[in-house]
C-alpha cells in the first residue's frame, strides 16, 4: 500500500466509525441525561462487557505507546489524541495518532537522509 492509500484509508475509516458512533451513540446519550448510565450501558450482557472492556484496555495501551514515544522518539502533539480517545473513542485517536505519528516520523528520515 503507498502512502496516499494509507492515509485515505486511515482517514476514510476513521471518519466512517464517527459517523457510526454519532449516529447511534450521542442520541441515546443525550435521551438519557446520565453520562455514568450510559458509559454503564456498555456492560448489560456478557458480550457487551467483553467488547467494553477490550475498547478499555485498547485505550490505555494506546495512552502508554503514545507517552512512550513522546519521551523515546519526540512524536508531537499525541497528547490531543489521548483527549479524543475518550470521545469519541480509541478509534478516531488511533488513526489520528498514527497521521500525526507517520508525518513526523516521515520528515525526520528525510533529514536523517539528507
Amino acid at each position: 500500500m503507498n502512502e496516499l492509500n494509507f492515509k485515505r484509508a486511515i482517514i476514510i475509516s476513521a471518519a466512517v466509525f464517527l459517523a457510526v458512533f454519532l449516529f447511534y451513540t450521542l442520541p441515546a446519550a443525550l435521551a438519557q441525561g446520565d453520562l455514568i448510565k450510559s458509559f454503564a450501558d456498555g456492560f448489560v450482557n456478557p458480550l457487551a462487557a467483553g467488547y467494553s472492556t477490550d475498547v478499555i484496555a485498547c485505550g490505555f495501551i494506546f495512552f502508554f505507546w503514545v507517552l512512550f514515544e513522546a519521551k523515546q522518539y519526540g512524536v508531537r502533539f499525541g497528547w490531543i489524541c489521548i483527549i479524543l480517545s475518550f470521545i469519541p473513542g480509541v478509534a478516531v485517536a488511533f488513526a489520528l495518532y498514527l497521521l500525526i505519528r507517520h508525518k513526523q516520523v516521515h520528515t525526520q528520515l528525510k533529514s536523517s537522509k539528507e
